[in-house]
């Protein structure tokens, strides 16, 4: 599309967003928990990867978990961002050793109990993003966590080849993280997913993803939120020298996820399009993810949270009410309401009449 339609394609998403979302632009008070950085795939863009030994690697012990869980809790957050690479004992013997040492067969087991701790001592919902799971391991985490999160990225298969971004990234194998969708799709868990723009995909590309998306969505009706997330360059990384995605970019592909969702959540992060994040508003977008007044974004630690006093005057200067939410939209949050199990029992207390978070804006 020429840049001089993109007036109107972004008037057009705007106009959908404020029929199906109102003025409201909603974010999640967030604490980031790495769990480990340790991962058996190599993305030609993740700085947030390790291998045993590498400086930086580390596998967070429970006490770390509920040190940083609490620290949050005290700043009213009530999310628990878990964070990890995929399935690194399959891998490496070292990760193997640390599981067996904490006393669990596998990180998802750990993952699982990190989880359950953190709902049981603090008043922080866990979000887990694992990578692929099963059908089974979506049940189990679904036991402690309202929400969880896979982002697709791509349906191009071919950037899983030689030198493109996916090269040495099994795990990001569209048809595999499809399957994940699915499995949570069956199973009405509420689901986050997105884009990653700027990988080497084509705009067509980008379609065809948010059409795989829609087509989920369609069948299951789980999925919460879709994330239109842009790429950027840092030193170190195979892409290092790869050039990012535009501003116009970014609002053109949320503005076209909006005319193909009218009804979904879109979310872009703030911190990735600073320091004019304000723009995305334009293109139909109604979130801004997880903030943390407390830890950086782990995955683009160069890139920090804006402070929540700019992002809600800025929010409020394009003419929107900003709403703070838990992990679970509040769209979501019913299904809770008649259930008997902790989890169950700690969203009713977090959430107000409305499925937002009560207590601190």
């Amino acid at each position: 599309m020429e840049d001089g339609r993109l007036p109107s394609l972004l008037s057009a998403a705007r106009e959908l967003r404020d029929r199906y979302k109102s003025r409201t632009v909603s974010y999640s008070r967030k604490v980031f928990i790495p769990l480990t950085n340790l991962c058996r795939d190599y993305c030609g863009y993740c700085t947030f990867r390790r291998d045993p030994g590498q400086p930086g690697a580390h596998t967070m012990t429970p006490d770390e978990v509920l040190a940083v869980a609490r620290a949050g809790e005290g700043l009213a957050c009530t999310e628990a961002l878990f964070s990890l690479g995929d399935k690194p004992e399959l891998v490496f013997p070292e990760m193997r050793q640390s599981l067996q040492r904490l006393g669990y067969r596998s990180t998802l087991h750990y993952l699982e109990a990190m989880c359950d701790l953190v709902l049981r001592e603090t008043n922080l919902l866990p979000h887990p993003n694992a990578g692929l799971l099963s059908g089974e391991w979506i049940a189990r985490l679904a036991q402690v966590a309202p929400s969880m999160g896979l982002m697709l990225e791509t349906t191009n298969a071919s950037l899983l080849g030689p030198g493109a971004a996916h090269d040495k990234a099994p795990d990001k194998h569209p048809g595999r993280r499809l399957r994940t969708l699915e499995e949570a799709g069956k199973r009405s868990v509420p689901f986050t997913t997105g884009l990653l723009i700027g990988i080497g995909e084509t705009p067509e590309d980008r379609v065809d993803t948010l059409l795989a998306i829609r087509e989920m969505q369609r069948r299951y009706g789980n999925i919460q939120e879709v994330i239109i997330q842009n790429f950027r360059a840092k030193p170190g990384i195979p892409m290092h020298a790869w050039p990012e995605p535009t501003m116009g970019m970014m609002q053109r592909t949320l503005a076209v996820a909006r005319l193909l969702m009218p009804e979904m959540n879109l979310q872009a992060p703030p911190n990735l399009s600073a320091p004019s994040y304000e723009e995305l508003l334009d293109a139909g977008m109604n979130d801004w993810g997880g903030i943390s007044p407390l830890t950086p974004d782990f995955i683009n630690p160069e890139r920090p949270w804006p402070h929540l006093v700019e992002l809600r005057a800025r929010t409020e200067g394009k003419g929107y009410r900003l709403r703070r939410r838990l992990p679970v939209y509040p769209q979501f949050v019913a299904p809770f309401l008649n259930h008997n199990s902790l989890l169950a029992d700690k969203v009713r207390k977090l959430a107000d009449e409305e499925g937002y978070a009560r207590g601190v804006a």
